[in-house]
């Protein structure tokens, strides 16, 4: 995989690549409030100056967005853990719980649903994605089928679903999704990760960006590179630089608008086996630098994953990003566990709960709101 300067990957491992800054110009324009119905078409497909206000929109006026897309087996296993039979009713009614979170629209620009959530209804008979936009928020949807084993490569994924996406993202769109969202994840090891595997991951996650903005959705592209392993800070930062370069080689190649997608990548952290703890400051500038050396300045906006962070330290190293130096792009998260972890733990799917649940759901939005 080429990288700057002309260095590449060696003995199937990462090469460290150039991470010279780069001066990407003044903060963009904020935009304007919910925009869905402002969509306008041409030819069948949404044009790029509207791909732009949604992806503005999402990560615009000190809001985020809400990772609720867990499957059916994630979300059954985190019900199960804290005694909640895993039901698809219990799914539904917890999953109403954090869209009727009140105020929820001040802090929250969009909601990632899973596609058994998007065709749910709440109990005042709406789906979800017309209850969000009742409520100012907008709707999006996972489309990927998850990450499976890359052939001849036992310790690495390669997440799948590029087949029918198109016709899935049309049916999703005509639904009231205006985005999408596709995860692919990097493993750091002694061997890992390979050329083969960042590369396939990436082509995928092009094509999948590429046929969305074809059916006039937004999407989000998601490339992670795990926090799991032993790895220093340094090393995240190596492998995170290269990960991000070689995505924006091939979302040119598939000549997807930067304009209209949202990146969400990990924050550059240490291993969680690495025994390093670097400070809030020294994540931040890890991060940002990354960003500068890879990121064009016409990519709208970062929402950023907390990636098994805890709630409290990922809107910390949130609001440290924000002191650096004035960044192209506007920085927020897309948090799913930092979000709505206190709430579940607070639910245990108990109605007396209710109420105090979307507390602790309302006051980390609020908390990551405040840190940008």
């Amino acid at each position: 995989m080429p990288h700057r300067g002309g260095s590449e990957v060696e003995r199937g491992r990462l090469a460290h690549p150039k991470a010279a800054a780069e001066d990407l110009g003044d903060r963009r324009p904020r935009s304007d409030r919910l925009i869905a119905e402002s969509v306008v078409k041409t030819g069948g497909a949404t044009t790029v100056s509207a791909l732009n206000k949604i992806a503005q929109t999402m990560v615009s006026d000190r809001r985020g967005i809400l990772a609720a897309d867990e499957s059916i087996g994630t979300m059954s296993a985190r019900l199960e853990k804290v005694g909640v039979e895993p039901t698809a009713e219990n799914r539904r009614m917890y999953r109403e719980l954090i869209v009727t979170t009140p105020q929820l629209a001040e802090s929250i620009s969009g909601i990632i649903l899973a596609d058994e959530t998007f065709h749910q209804r709440l109990s005042n008979g709406r789906t979800f994605p017309e209850y969000l936009e009742d409520i100012g928020i907008l709707a999006g949807i996972k489309v990927d089928t998850g990450a499976k084993p890359l052939a001849g490569a036992p310790d690495e994924k390669i997440t799948e679903g590029l087949d029918g996406l198109r016709e899935r993202v049309t049916e999703y769109a005509r639904l009231g999704a205006t985005f999408a969202k596709w995860r692919a994840v990097i493993t750091i090891g002694d061997t890992t990760p390979s050329d083969r595997a960042v590369r396939a991951n990436l082509h995928a996650l092009a094509r999948y960006a590429g046929l969305c903005q074809e059916g006039g959705v937004v999407p989000i592209v998601e490339p992670e590179v795990l926090m799991d392993g032993a790895h220093s800070l340094a090393r995240c930062r190596e492998v995170t630089t290269a990960v991000l370069e070689a995505l924006f080689q091939e979302l040119d190649l598939m000549q997807v608008q930067l304009d209209g997608i949202v990146l969400k990548p990990n924050m550059v952290v240490a291993g969680t086996d690495s025994g390093e703890r670097p400070t809030v400051a020294e994540v931040a500038q890890a991060t940002v630098e990354a960003l500068r050396a890879t990121v064009p300045p016409s990519v709208p906006g970062i929402a950023f994953l907390s990636g098994g962070q805890s709630p409290e330290v990922a809107t910390q190293h949130l609001g440290a990003m924000q002191s650096l130096d004035p960044l192209p792009w506007e920085l927020t998260y897309s948090f799913g566990r930092a979000l709505v972890g206190p709430a579940l733990e607070t639910w245990r799917g108990d109605e007396n709960n209710w109420v105090a649940a979307q507390k602790a759901l309302s006051e980390r939005a609020v908390a990551n709101a405040a840190a940008r």
